[in-house]
């Protein structure tokens, strides 16, 4: 294919310039030279085996297995408890709240990923990534020429994200994150935890690590609308991927930062 960007070879780290001739390794949205053979990288000692592809992850995969499990065995607690009947008990009910809330947010983190598609080959994204010691997990890592995005993909159809200050003057200025009016700053300290994780782990102040709260569906206005909570910015998806390719570039080697954030946090 060419080249609809400038990118790099992940093999021989070789420029390549938009409307050349690669190959594009979809699976890791990375691009290699036609030259270069994924078995052995130009340039390596004969015999030597390549590094391993990075595994980019499955968006949503983790809260789509733990809602399958949440499923399975509501079925089958039925089907034991009620034996004749429980093949109409589940026609005519549905799973609880608590197990269909695993399904929507593996849609929103699906539906985040697919928007994150729209960058250009320079990227590279991770998704449902594990943190290490916790139960938590981080939607999205976006590493590309303006440094790294962590990215929390929320889902809050129809309803309007606000900021809400007070003090500022003669008390300590506090910022929150409303929707709908209500308080979901919470959200905004999930980031900020998530941001901190990142950050220890790439080990270098230089590269810039971003926090978002990625509202999909929600009812913004029609001009302004966007805003930053405590230094985490709330936005929609386009205006992401305009902030994410327009921000000033820093000093980032791409493809060694993203494989470096691929073996700290694994695939949940």
């Amino acid at each position: 294919m060419s080249l609809r960007y400038a990118g790099t070879c992940r093999l021989c780290h070789e420029a390549l310039p938009a409307g050349r001739k690669a190959i594009y390794e979809r699976a890791n949205r990375t691009v290699r030279c036609i030259e270069c053979r994924p078995v052995e990288a130009a340039g390596a000692e004969p015999g030597a085996p390549a590094a391993a592809p990075v595994e980019p992850g499955i968006a949503g995969a983790s809260a789509r297995r733990e809602h399958e499990r949440r499923s399975a065995a509501r079925e089958a607690r039925i089907r034991a408890e009620h034996p004749k009947l429980g093949g109409l008990i589940l026609a005519l009910s549905e799973d609880p709240q608590s197990t269909r809330a695993w399904e929507r947010g593996a849609i929103r983190e699906e539906m985040m990923a697919k928007r994150l598609m729209d960058l250009s080959d320079s990227w590279r994204v991770l998704h449902d990534r594990r943190i290490p010691g916790s139960r938590a997990n981080i939607d999205h890592i976006a590493v590309g020429p303006t440094g790294v995005w962590v990215i929390d993909a929320k889902r809050y159809k129809d309803k309007r994200p606000s900021l809400r200050v007070e003090g500022g003057i003669l008390r300590p200025r506090v910022e929150s994150l409303l929707i709908a009016g209500r308080n979901h700053t919470k959200l905004v300290d999930g980031v900020q935890g998530q941001v901190e994780k990142v950050t220890a782990a790439l080990g270098n102040p230089e590269i810039t690590v971003k926090g978002v709260l990625c509202f999909l569906d929600g009812d913004w206005p029609l001009i302004g609308g966007s805003f930053a909570v405590n230094g985490v910015d709330a936005l929609w998806p386009r205006l992401l991927i305009k902030r994410m390719t327009e921000a000033p570039a820093v000093p980032i080697d791409v493809s060694e930062v993203h494989a470096r954030l691929a073996a700290h946090f694994p695939p949940a």
